[in-house]
């Protein structure tokens, strides 16, 4: 696609859901809007492609899609007119256990509750005044961190059963299948589970879960991008791909600059428009563990020994509440766990279109040590074949990216870490700099706009938005 040769009021470097819906709020606003993306295919995180073997879709990264069915920005969107339908399994996700046991979030808190024998009590309520408030304290979370919550008592609800330490606030439970469920929902996190905060990971996605569900996207999830591009098409927005920006030197003139990128990018982009203390704040922050990540070309469904696992879109593997503890503070620590935690996603459950008739498609990935170039795709099959004995012998091809390809596919993914920077609470209070507006660079008129600023990683656009709206209050009001 290449752009008109006029001029544009703002400039969005990066084409990821940020990206996209910081040029989307900024169109809605009246302004001239040009998009610029270093690769040829837009998208970001949210690319399909035949990976493995032909007539198999896989999903490059993001797969499942609770926060896009949930947040202000997506919903803001008539997805459906723009051609996606997000199918949602009957289960969100499941967690197997040894033996052919496993627990599952599946529809409302009390169907869920009633399948967890001696925890049904403390699951209701633990959850139920949470999924009862979603409505109140999503939007909050997903606002910028430092505005004025509308709520602020459905946000401290939240708050304070989110920050304990996910292995503390698992002690409400007796049974090792409802620890064991939390712990793999919390370890989303891509932090030890002692760590502040992991609580707030695990019972934000199972909210949506019971809220909305974890749903898939028809097709893949290059749709909610290609939706996302005929909207801004539709405003009058401008989309030039196939060029890589290497300093803010090479941009035309305009008002406004959004960048769709990590503080490690924006250093390089900025050259010596950056000195003291910002500088030095933004080489502070911390990225998070990689992932290595595999995908299978399968000539059938995954033969789970729980039947819950069998109906569930995404499966966390991984044994134990302590099992999964273990691993995520190996990977801390820089090791990697002889039995990784893992996340698998099957769209196929109820999206038949993903491969030839028959067959199916998997996506499993699992945490490893910032920048590893190791291939762990087969402790990955070991976790699988231990929970669905048989898997391995479906497998028609696969196609492996380690921590190290991730960051060569996507510059974002420093050290392959696709949440755009460690999620611990000094960054969650403090996201990307100790700065009063987290979305304002020190250099006049540029912004960033990435998962590095509030709230964080994920496929809600919020990022985005917020800094579109930082933008229009500053340059444009």
């Amino acid at each position: 696609m290449s752009p008109a040769a006029s001029a544009a009021d703002a400039i969005v470097v990066g084409s990821g859901p940020n990206g996209l819906a910081a040029a989307i709020t900024l169109a809605r606003a009246g302004l001239k809007v040009r998009l610029i993306e270093g690769s040829d295919t837009p998208g970001g995180g949210c690319r399909t492609a035949e990976l493995t073997l032909p007539g198999f879709r896989h999903d490059v990264c993001s797969a499942v899609h609770p926060l896009a069915a949930s947040s202000p920005f997506f919903t803001g969107i008539d997805l459906a007119a723009r051609g996606v339908t997000l199918c949602t399994p009957k289960v969100a996700f499941a967690h197997p256990l040894d033996g052919g046991r496993a627990a599952a979030v599946t529809g409302s808190v009390e169907e869920t509750a009633a399948s967890l024998g001696r925890d049904a009590g403390a699951y209701r309520r633990l959850l139920g005044p949470l999924v009862r408030d979603t409505g109140l304290t999503l939007p909050e979370i997903l606002a910028p961190i430092r505005s004025v919550p509308r709520h602020p008592l459905a946000l401290a609800r939240f708050g304070l059963e989110g920050l304990p330490p996910a292995t503390v606030l698992a002690r409400r439970f007796r049974t090792e299948e409802a620890r064991s469920l939390f712990a793999g929902v919390a370890a989303h996190s891509m932090l030890p589970l002692s760590a502040p905060v992991t609580s707030a990971f695990g019972l934000l996605l199972t909210m949506a879960a019971h809220s909305v569900g974890w749903p898939v996207v028809e097709g893949g999830s290059a749709r909610l991008a290609g939706a996302l591009l005929d909207e801004l098409a539709a405003l009058g927005g401008e989309v030039e791909t196939g060029r890589w920006v290497r300093s803010l030197d090479e941009l035309p003139p305009a008002r406004a600059v959004l960048l769709d990128v990590t503080p490690r990018q924006l250093i390089a982009l900025a050259g010596d428009r950056l000195s003291g203390r910002h500088l030095a704040a933004l080489r502070r922050f911390r990225y998070g563990p990689g992932v290595c990540k595999v995908d299978f070309a399968l000539s059938g469904a995954v033969p789970w020994a729980a039947p819950a696992c069998r109906e569930a879109g995404t499966v966390h593997l991984g044994g134990t509440l302590a099992e999964v503890a273990r691993s995520e503070a190996d990977v801390a620590a820089g090791r990697m766990p002889e039995r990784p935690y893992c996340l698998v996603a099957q769209p196929g459950v109820v999206d038949p279109s993903r491969a030839p008739e028959g067959q199916h498609t998997l996506w499993a990935y699992c945490h490893v040590p910032s920048g590893s170039p190791a291939d762990v795709s087969g402790p990955i099959e070991a976790q699988i074949e231990r929970f669905a004995p048989g898997f391995r012998d479906l497998i028609l091809a696969k196609s492996v990216r380690t921590a190290t390809d991730m960051e060569r596919y996507n510059p974002n993914y420093v050290g392959g870490d696709i949440n755009g920077g460690a999620g611990t609470l000094l960054q969650t209070v403090l996201r990307p700099t100790p700065r009063w507006n987290p979305y304002r660079t020190a250099i006049p008129g540029v912004y960033l706009c990435s998962s590095s600023t509030p709230p964080g990683g994920g496929v809600h656009g919020m990022c985005g938005q917020n800094a579109a709206e930082t933008a229009l209050a500053g340059h444009f009001s």
